[in-house]
């Protein structure tokens, strides 16, 4: 059975009804190959780009959605896939069988990563429709990983940490972009790390903005767009999705 199991119909009917280019690109670079996806938004100026990182399920076709949601907003969405060359016979996420690719996600290797990361947000850079400003954000497994590589890219406009936790303590001084967090309520697990995390941007002079919306779950931004999502989620995805566009804007 296919890594599809986890994907969501609803999400990927909402990419195949974009009017929006979208296309899958090859990265290369040293002896590692990259597959990402980009959605493009409809724009005659040329426009920031936004690198989303998936979740720990993979890239799931909510991943696809969320990225078109942001071209359809104005943004360039590049969304690599980190399992690229590493499923079965040398596939990515969607060759794993069902759960196999939460398990390979979780074995990454951080320096693999990164390095993945800063290849790709440096490709999507160059795209002739890019003004030059590169976001980062992060969703599940994926969040944490976007406050990380505000440790590892310095010319990060701001990154976007939805549910995440901190990285590690000592490389919080590298950081210099504004970190921007998004929490739900019953995330008691994650929540749990706000006030290190505040603690130690506060220390290190580094802007950290985190929001909580009451009542909603880890991975409300996915769970409060299904058609079966409790009210809390989707209160919370609508008002974090506005408040990320206002942020967006601002930058």
């Amino acid at each position: 059975m296919a890594q599809a199991a986890v994907a969501q119909e609803w999400a990927r009917a909402s990419v195949e009804k974009s009017p929006r280019h979208r296309e899958w690109v090859t990265v290369k670079y040293g002896d590692r190959t990259v597959e990402a996806f980009v959605a493009y938004p409809e724009s005659r100026d040329k426009r920031p780009v936004v690198l989303v990182i998936h979740t720990i399920a993979g890239m799931i076709d909510w991943v696809e959605s969320l990225s078109d949601q942001l071209a359809e907003a104005g943004y360039i969405a590049i969304a690599p896939d980190l399992l690229s060359g590493m499923g079965p016979n040398g596939g990515r996420s969607n060759s794993f069988p069902t759960g196999g690719a939460r398990e390979a996600v979780g074995k990454l290797s951080p320096d693999q990563i990164t390095a993945d990361l800063n290849a790709v947000a440096s490709h999507a850079l160059k795209f002739p429709a890019s003004n030059g400003k590169l976001m980062v954000a992060g969703f599940c497994w994926g969040d944490s990983e976007s406050f990380r590589f505000a440790t590892n890219r310095s010319d990060l406009a701001a990154a976007f940490v939805f549910y995440g936790t901190m990285p590690a303590e000592e490389t919080i001084a590298r950081i210099k972009a504004p970190v921007y967090g998004f929490y739900g309520g019953a995330d008691a697990r994650v929540n749990a790390t706000i006030p290190k995390s505040e603690e130690l941007m506060k220390a290190a002079g580094k802007p950290y903005e985190p929001v909580t919306y009451d009542g909603a779950g880890h991975g409300f931004m996915r769970l409060g767009e299904a058609p079966d999502a409790s009210e809390a989620d989707r209160q919370a995805r609508e008002k974090a999705w506005q408040r990320w566009l206002q942020l967006l804007g601002g930058l």
